[in-house]
């Protein structure tokens, strides 16, 4: 049998049967379009990732139905070369974090900062990084995330601004703000459009506090980083901005 235990009438699968399963669902087509979206080509920031083709709403219900899944199973699926694979396992943790105890919280956070370089695309970050990393840490000091900030891994760094969001939803911006400042010379675009996006959601909750801190910095920030922070300005402020910079 696939299943080789059951938890409060959730299915517990070896990573095999989990794999075969996904395997099953994949769209050629679809994955040769998942390929070029997440630029997988030689030199582009997800090179060599191999996709299946199935898409989120699929992996988010099998989230549910394989949420019993043990370290073993997600670590062997976190492994894998198939991004929909990890990123499953992914979505099975955050649920797993979701409902868990304080004593599961804290080892699913140690379990996710332990696969951070398997953590390696935009969307596994997006789709957990705020949830388990910023959940986590909402009513906890947040030093991890000022020695994240300085890696020299891309996707620790997005992890930490994403992490954020988590703060934000309570209105607490200070370490988004913080971040961001410390990541205005980061060469990346994925980074800028993380700090950006962040920036935008501090906007969307208090206008004046983004103004105060895009005011003094919105001639040096990055293009692309500003953009996305006004993305929601009124129209003439949006401008305004634009020009400044």
């Amino acid at each position: 049998m696939d299943a080789h235990s059951s938890r409060e009438g959730v299915k517990v699968m070896s990573a095999a049967a989990i794999k075969r399963r996904l395997g099953a669902l994949g769209n050629r087509e679809d994955a040769k379009v998942l390929q070029w979206f997440f630029k997988t080509g030689p030199g582009e920031y997800g090179e060599g990732d191999v996709f299946a083709g199935v898409r989120v709403p699929v992996l988010r219900k099998l989230s549910g139905e394989f949420a019993g899944a043990d370290e073993s199973t997600l670590h062997a699926l976190l492994e894998s070369m198939v991004h929909e694979e990890r990123l499953l396992a992914l979505l099975i943790l955050v649920r797993q974090f979701e409902k868990g105890n304080e004593a599961g919280r804290s080892r699913i956070y140690t379990f996710y900062l332990a696969h951070t370089n398997r953590i390696n695309n935009w969307d596994l970050v997006d789709l957990s990084a705020p949830r388990v990393v910023g959940g986590y840490l909402v009513n906890r000091p947040r030093r991890l995330l000022y020695r994240l900030v300085k890696s020299t891994s891309l996707w620790e760094r997005r992890i930490a601004v994403l992490a954020t969001f988590a703060f934000i939803r309570q209105g607490d911006f200070a370490d988004s703000l913080a971040l961001a400042e410390r990541l205005l010379g980061d060469r990346e675009d994925l980074i800028h459009k993380a700090v950006g996006w962040m920036l935008r959601e501090v906007g969307k909750r208090d206008l004046a506090v983004l103004e105060t801190f895009l005011k003094p910095r919105c001639k040096t920030m990055p293009r692309t980083m500003l953009r996305y922070a006004i993305e929601k300005f009124p129209e003439p402020l949006r401008l305004a901005y634009l020009r400044a910079s």
